[in-house]
């Protein structure tokens, strides 16, 4: 069985090594085998390429020595959320706005259907630019930001989280606590 590739759910390439077979009694066999596996690529090669692009740039803009918060920190907000594909996507629209509310939502849930029109509002209205995070398409990002219950709002300053709001609050205190920040 030394290498022996099988396939597991999700087109995973599983390949089984250094397996040992373990004897209890006399017809009583356990076999141990470690597992390695290959997981799919999600994603298309053209977004790949784009993500290393962008990273490429920041990076070189960091070695010259040019501020990334002076070029990318001052960026105008959108007049519409912007929906997140990934963390390093959060992670980018978070340090090119000074301002950013992130919305973590998921599709089937009521109270983040109330808060939609309410946050595409602020969007609109506010210079602070607006995140949307699936929870159910982004569990690590969840996680990350220990989102235990939705909806909740994460509030980041210069990068910084500075507020988080679990639950529908109206469009006046949402607006308050974002105009608060801007300055």
């Amino acid at each position: 069985m030394k290498g022996y590739p099988r396939r597991a759910p999700g087109n995973c390439r599983v390949t089984l090594s250094n397996c040992r077979a373990k004897y209890w009694g006399k017809s009583a066999k356990l076999l141990f085998c470690f597992a390695s596996y290959d997981l799919p690529m999600t994603g298309s090669d053209d977004e790949l390429e784009e993500i290393r692009k962008r990273k490429r740039e920041q990076l070189e803009a960091r070695l010259e020595g040019e501020s990334l918060s002076e070029d990318e920190g001052n960026e105008e907000a959108p007049p519409e959320p912007i929906h997140i594909e990934s963390g390093s996507h959060l992670e980018d629209v978070t340090d090119s706005h000074d301002v950013v509310l992130a919305d973590f939502y998921a599709d089937w849930c009521g109270p983040c259907k109330m808060l939609e029109p309410i946050v595409e509002d602020i969007a609109r209205e506010t210079d602070a630019a607006v995140a949307k995070v699936d929870i159910d398409a982004h569990q690590r990002l969840a996680q990350q930001y220990r989102v235990q219950g939705v909806p909740t709002m994460v509030l980041f300053a210069d990068g910084d989280i500075a507020e988080r709001i679990v639950g529908v609050r109206d469009k006046a205190e949402l607006v308050s606590l974002v105009r608060q920040h801007l300055n």
